[in-house]
């Protein structure tokens, strides 16, 4: 739990991002970089916790390259967040996510990997429930069914004892995540000093529930959208995207930081990466993107909405180009597949994020639904600790090559290995789904991809680009 020192040091960064957003306001060049000082000024590095802090210090100061040029698009990025977003819910997210999330508790959960020996995550996901107000075709919760639910009593549980792990981030998937909006603001004022974000299909944001969160200041939105109408609701239903434009134009007006989570297919992969789609986003307020690769997960997924291999080299190049300096977009993408060499390959399993589902099993990934714990039987500490989770960490990364890092779509193998080694159940209680089911689907898109991830992994400068 946070010392007095901890608040002492929230309290101070709060007051030091006042100070820098009304510089900002002032004079946008050099306000935008006082912004990441206030931020650095607050995640020093002693001898003692280097090693564990470095990461989180690591990733402001790199930031900080982002705005070194004073006609850079990340310096006008940077004005219109302040102009667009409620002063006290960026203050909020330095607070909470930067420092209490990305840098003290970062630490501390490095600190028990090395103790145990074992993976522990600073980021947990989980389903509040399995209810959902649509049925997407190929979406992976729908697997679930929908009368499963967390308890607020447990989610509170989940929190207060990741806390004591050094887990201050919170990601609500679903299912529907906002079926339970009311128990997601309930823990949200309660555990203010977490940062929350919500994967949501959008359709269930109003006005009462906008001026709900910006009474608690940490909560986030990420809304499915995947295209335009025509591509957007052949997936979600019709009428889905004026809806989900609706909820948009509910956060902008009440300066709610939000932003987007595209799962791009072999059917929407250009439409989403357009200019003319990212300009529209902007324009609705949105100020970040995750972009999900399709997954084949489930005994009656697509395969003909997998991208091919020529559509996701394409992707990774056009993620890279939107974040140029030079590109006019004011958006920040992150391609969850595609951008594993900045975070080490796979960061499931508990290195970065696991995922406990609306039945309470505790999953390595979102896209892997198989486990040895559920969180009603035992603690969250326990839970890590479950042999598939020991195999994770001991097996990852599983390819040199960070842009092969999945143990299931582009290293079938190791999945198959693990669920075996391990005696892991399928966590679908409908339609289970073995793991060389699972696996098969993806083993010739996993030897296509190979070549192309190896060139591409070569050319960003890395020597070592032969696979594992």
């Amino acid at each position: 739990m946070p010392s007095l020192k901890d608040n002492a040091t929230r309290a101070a960064i709060r007051t030091g991002m006042h100070f820098a957003i009304n510089h900002v306001k002032k004079n946008p060049e050099t306000g935008i970089q006082d912004l990441v000082k206030v931020l650095q000024k607050y995640m020093p590095s002693t001898k003692e916790d280097a090693k564990y802090t470095r990461r989180g210090k690591n990733a402001v100061d790199n930031f900080s390259r982002f705005i070194d040029d004073s006609d850079s698009k990340w310096i006008k990025y940077g004005v219109r967040v302040i102009n667009e977003v409620d002063e006290d819910i960026l203050t909020t997210l330095a607070a909470n996510l930067a420092y209490e999330a990305g840098y003290r508790g970062l630490a501390q959960a490095r600190k028990l990997r090395d103790e145990y020996h074992t993976n522990f995550p600073w980021v947990l996901l989980m389903d509040p429930t399995s209810a959902c107000n649509l049925r997407c075709t190929g979406c992976w919760a729908a697997e679930y069914g929908h009368k499963l639910n967390l308890s607020y009593e447990l989610m509170d549980s989940i929190i207060e004892q990741g806390k004591k792990l050094g887990i201050y981030f919170y990601l609500y998937t679903g299912g529907e995540p906002l079926v339970r909006k009311d128990d997601i603001i309930k823990l949200c004022k309660k555990h203010s000093e977490c940062e929350f974000m919500a994967f949501t299909n959008g359709t269930l944001v109003d006005e009462k529930f906008c001026k709900d969160m910006l009474a608690v200041k940490n909560l986030t939105l990420a809304i499915s959208v995947e295209g335009f109408a025509e591509e957007n609701d052949s997936r979600r239903g019709a009428g889905t995207f004026e809806k989900v434009m609706h909820a948009m134009d509910l956060l902008k007006q009440h300066k709610l930081l939000f932003g987007t989570s595209i799962c791009y297919t072999s059917k929407n992969i250009e439409t989403v990466t357009s200019d003319k789609f990212l300009q529209m986003l902007v324009d609705k307020g949105v100020l970040y993107s995750w972009y999900f690769h399709y997954m084949p997960v489930g005994n009656d997924a697509s395969l003909e909405l997998l991208p091919s291999v020529e559509q996701r080299k394409a992707i990774y190049h056009r993620i890279r180009s939107i974040r140029t300096k030079e590109n006019p977009l004011e958006i920040m993408p992150m391609d969850f597949q595609n951008d594993g060499e900045y975070v080490g390959g796979c960061i499931a399993g508990g290195k970065n994020y696991l995922h406990i589902n609306a039945n309470g099993d505790v999953e390595p990934c979102v896209f892997i639904h198989y486990s040895t714990a559920n969180i009603k039987d035992m603690s969250l500490f326990d839970a890590l600790k479950q042999p598939l989770f020991n195999d994770y960490h001991d097996h990852q990364a599983f390819n040199k090559n960070m842009l092969r890092p999945c143990p299931m779509l582009e290293n079938p193998g190791f999945l198959k290995k693990m669920v075996a080694e391990t005696g892991a159940k399928s966590t679908d209680l409908q339609s289970p789904e073995t793991a060389d089911h699972l696996c098969e689907k993806c083993a010739e898109y996993a030897k296509q991809w190979a070549p192309i991830a190896d060139e591409l992994w070569k050319e960003s400068g890395h020597a070592d680009g032969a696979a594992k």
